[in-house]
């Protein structure tokens, strides 16, 4: 169970890490826009927590897992715009959490995809 939500938790370290500084480093912010960064980031932490929900079976990825993944996924980038609010230099954005939330659905829509695809393969 720890090896599974390690990768989570550590994930959701580096998160707030990133966030928690006045500035962003200058590759990062001219190399990516801030929406790619959000969509990306948050894709990557709600993969991860789905692996964790789903006990690292595909079977274990349900209707119910994806939910539940994509609500971490949501309640940690809302934490990280509320944690910004305090930051010098940094704001809190409905738009950022907005672009999180987006690129946890796509990741988890691929994933759920995907699971479907591999116990439908597996049933012939």
């Amino acid at each position: 169970m720890i090896g599974l939500w390690t990768p989570v938790v550590l994930y959701m370290a580096a998160i707030f890490y990133g966030a928690s500084m006045s500035t962003v480093p200058a590759p990062v912010s001219t190399n990516f826009s801030d929406t790619f960064l959000h969509a990306a980031g948050y894709s990557g932490l709600a993969l991860v927590t789905l692996r964790a929900v789903a006990r690292g079976s595909w079977r274990g990825v349900t209707v119910g897992a994806l939910l539940f993944a994509w609500g971490i996924a949501v309640g940690h980038g809302a934490a990280v715009e509320w944690m910004q609010m305090y930051v010098p230099n940094r704001t809190a954005e409905w738009r950022d959490l907005g672009n999180d939330a987006i690129g946890a659905a796509l990741a988890l829509a691929a994933a759920g995809a995907w699971g479907i695809m591999r116990r439908t393969s597996r049933a012939d």
